[in-house]
């Protein structure tokens, strides 16, 4: 928390008004595209939406969301004394077409967001600067940031607070910057004058919903997490599911199909901040090259990147789905490798990846000569369910 002391300096209009466009100015020189003010109260209907998407079981298994849902739903139950709510947004529109790279089966379609730094810390960073030059010119006030990993429900938020709105694939889009958009929200005990909030201009357009690989969208505006390419690849921690496995494609980390199809996103133009662009090593790497990493190099490649945050034996349960989806038979012997690996994650995927690329008589050879060494039920059941498809 920033600011302490008996509450003043933002309580007549005048100075209200001034306070906001100080914060106005300080946003934007610290990199924010957009910047806006709402009010606490501005989101009565989250609460029940949060209810039916939980009661749903669309959470999957993100427990967390169950478990804060009072204060997910309610800021002021998170923060009884706000009584503004700043909401920022950055641009990290992709300087190319990221769809291109699936296409591409010998290589690893990574998020845009994923191929630079962690965002949280970029955008906190920024985000705890704003405030603390705000806590200085607004005495007696107190503020809170949070960037996403706090129960806050940025984009309705964003959404009241005139930024954009929530569209049919449930993120927040802008007029001005297309799906592009990093949030954050900086809590504040001072009143400051709330923007208007904003309209729906998704119109007629479902081009988000029809593009979804694994059809996550069971009605426009509603999300089923547990059919998300980027729920499976990042929060999910087992074997995912056959059903989703060709759909998949070369996805490795998250999926940007129906943030790119989006047309709003040709008035968003490209990031302009140097950190938000993404490094030349992550924009295309080959799925050759990340078979070969273990627990140390996969650190080291993701050293400030939040593909860490989801381990070694995750990530290459996600390569070697995307090895499976690729048609390369050269890569059958870096993928048999990994059925040796410590992890019955990995080598699950891994028989599953062969299983589609090696005949059925190789395959049965391949089998014989792994199978007493396997003891772990999941894995074995990919070894019987991967002989069966082959018949």
């Amino acid at each position: 928390m920033l600011g302490a002391g008996a509450h003043n300096a933002s309580r007549s209009p005048s100075n209200a008004q001034r306070l906001k466009q100080f914060i106005l100015e300080e946003s934007r020189a610290a990199g924010f595209d957009l910047v806006a003010i709402t009010r606490p109260d501005a989101i009565p209907l989250a609460e029940e939406r949060l209810r039916q998407y939980l009661a749903l079981g669309r959470h999957a298994s993100m427990e967390w969301m169950q478990q804060t849902k009072e204060r997910r739903a309610n800021p002021e139950v998170l923060w009884p004394e706000v009584r503004s709510i700043i909401v920022l947004a950055m641009n990290y529109g992709p300087d190319s077409d990221p769809l291109d790279i699936l296409a591409q089966k010998d290589k690893a379609a990574i998020s845009v967001y994923a191929q630079n730094r962690d965002y949280h810390d970029i955008i906190k960073g920024k985000l705890k600067g704003v405030a603390s030059r705000f806590a200085s010119r607004a005495a007696g006030e107190n503020l809170k940031v949070f960037v996403d990993t706090a129960p806050v429900m940025e984009k309705p938020l964003a959404e009241a607070a005139g930024l954009g709105w929530q569209g049919k694939h449930t993120n927040l889009v802008s007029r001005s910057h297309g799906s592009w958009l990093f949030l954050g929200t900086i809590f504040t005990t001072a009143e400051l004058p709330a923007d208007e909030r904003e309209s729906d201009h998704c119109g007629s357009c479902h081009a988000c919903l029809d593009i979804c690989p694994t059809s996550a969208f069971p009605a426009p505006y509603q999300l089923d997490a547990r059919r998300c390419i980027s729920y499976l690849t990042i929060e999910h921690k087992g074997p995912i599911a056959l059903e989703f496995r060709k759909a998949m494609g070369n996805r490795i980390y998250g999926c940007d199909d129906c943030l790119a199809v989006c047309p709003w996103n040709k008035f968003a133009g490209t990031a302009r901040e140097a950190k938000l662009q993404a490094r030349d090593d992550l924009r295309s790497p080959s799925l050759a090259s990340l078979l070969t990493l273990d627990d140390a190099t996969f650190r080291t490649l993701f050293t400030g990147s939040p593909v860490k945050r989801i381990g070694r034996d995750r990530f290459i349960r996600n390569v070697l789905i995307a090895c499976g989806n690729s048609g390369e038979p050269a890569l059958v012997a870096a993928i048999e490798t990994h059925l040796a690996d410590p992890s019955p994650l990995v080598r699950g995927a891994a028989v599953w990846a062969l299983g589609e690329l090696m005949g059925r008589d190789d395959f049965a050879a391949l089998k014989l000569r792994h199978i007493a060494q396997e003891s772990d039920a999941d894995v074995l059941t990919e070894w019987r369910i991967a002989v069966k498809n082959q018949q």
